[in-house]
């Protein structure tokens, strides 16, 4: 998926966002549905107010970060909510691990 195209859904769903450099910041005060997609561009970052759910994904590239406040649903990846997969590490915030992954390549097809 493009930037561009990704941008079009965000519009589309009526969630708030801004460009700051290369990246596209969602901004959206709520929780953010984008199950439909089963990719990303580079360069995302939720810093949405609530849950995001992305239950389609088949990847992630290197440059998505996940900074909300609610967790991460990737239902296609790793079969359910970041916060409830098997493989945390007790006193490591999920999404630390999860952006440090992806930061990786681990979820690169």
């Amino acid at each position: 998926m493009t930037q561009k195209e990704f941008i079009k859904v965000l519009d589309k769903k009526g969630y708030s966002y801004k460009i700051e450099g290369d990246r596209v910041v969602v901004t959206h005060k709520g929780d953010v549905f984008l199950d439909s997609l089963t990719s990303l561009p580079p360069g995302v970052e939720f810093r949405n107010g609530g849950y995001v759910s992305l239950h389609s994904l088949t990847s992630l590239p290197p440059g998505v970060e996940f900074r909300n406040r609610g967790v991460v649903g990737l239902n296609s990846i790793i079969g359910g909510e970041f916060d409830d997969w098997k493989g945390n590490i007790e006193g490591i915030d999920s999404k630390r691990l999860l952006n440090l992954m992806i930061s990786k390549g681990i979820f690169e097809r």
